[in-house]
């Protein structure tokens, strides 16, 4: 495909909403995506996702419009009550996290198909393609929903820039965040409803089903390109992004072919190429840094070599 084909293909106004509104939500995702990751939560995500089902749901049956500002709230509060669910398991049972969230992963997501399946035989109007937040669409996109977007992708890299400090500390050493005063337990909740947000902007790109693949594989991807967390954050937010641009050109280049699960494919092949070419993660750097080891006790060890083959020699 050509440059020129490209640019004509990003001149429709549609497209560009597309374009950007799926860029926004890779760049949102990587950066939250980063503390989710590091905080071993990575199943947050995915629990978040599938409890926003219901909430979607609810919205529409409460209001009869589709709006992904309404659609926002609704999944917002059920990603809200899905955390404390969460909570409320692990400190009242034997139960540890990732069960909990299991449990709740599967329980929101089963209310979420009932009340859609309600939904699409009852006596509700305008309830075509509802269904399709399971697995996402990037093309329903419209000037509203990118700026709605847009303000989400904003409020969330904000705030993660103005507690980077406190974010980081709490994902390291939550104890010695304890120790130094800070509020950790409202921390770790505000970064819960961060988590909740970028979950909720981007059902509508990718889905429910697909859209913690967003959040944590651009993370992965950059923790194999360096050590410094601030810059793992700003690669896996470009990372995010890339994936979601990548994603939009090539959906739009072939014809039937969904946003959603490309950008997610995008997202996958540069994890690929972080595994592979990290500068000290990956694999071919092991592979070099191992033979570079090898080379080096051969040769300072060489004299000695030389002398013990003599003797077992001489013997």
């Amino acid at each position: 495909m050509t440059m020129q084909t490209i640019w004509s293909m990003l001149a429709d106004p549609n497209m560009q909403w597309i374009f950007i509104g799926c860029t926004l939500l890779g760049l949102s995702s990587g950066v939250i995506g980063c503390f989710s990751y590091l905080r071993k939560q990575s199943l947050m995500g995915d629990t978040l996702a599938h409890a926003a089902l219901p909430g979607i749901c609810i919205a529409f049956m409460l209001t009869g419009v589709k709006s992904i500002g309404l659609f926002l709230i609704g999944a917002g509060v059920a990603g809200v009550v899905a955390t404390f669910g969460i909570g409320y398991i692990t400190r009242h049972s034997k139960l540890k996290q990732d069960a909990a969230m299991g449990i709740v992963l599967s329980g929101f997501f089963g209310l979420g198909i009932v009340l859609l399946t309600l939904i699409q035989h009852g006596d509700y109007g305008n309830q075509s393609g509802l269904d399709k937040f399971l697995f996402g669409q990037a093309a329903s996109m419209i000037a509203s929903d990118v700026i709605t977007m847009t303000i989400v992708c904003a409020l969330l890299i904000t705030v993660c820039t103005l507690l980077f400090k406190q974010f980081k500390i709490i994902s390291f050493d939550p104890g010695f965040a304890r120790g130094i005063g800070y509020p950790v337990a409202f921390l770790e909740q505000l970064l819960m409803l961060l988590v909740v947000v970028a979950v909720v902007a981007g059902i509508q790109a990718v889905g429910v089903v697909l859209v913690a693949a967003l959040l944590i594989t651009p993370a992965v991807s950059a923790r194999y390109w360096t050590d410094r967390l601030g810059l793992m954050v700003v690669l896996s937010g470009l990372f995010g992004a890339a994936s979601g641009a990548v994603g939009t050109w090539i959906s739009a280049s072939v014809s039937n072919l969904p946003t959603g699960p490309v950008t997610v494919l995008a997202a996958t092949l540069l994890f690929g190429i972080s595994i592979l070419f990290g500068p000290q993660r990956g694999l071919i750097a092991k592979r070099l840094m191992r033979q570079r080891v090898k080379e080096r006790f051969i040769r300072e060890n060489e004299p000695r070599i030389h002398e013990q083959v003599k003797k077992e020699a001489a013997l």
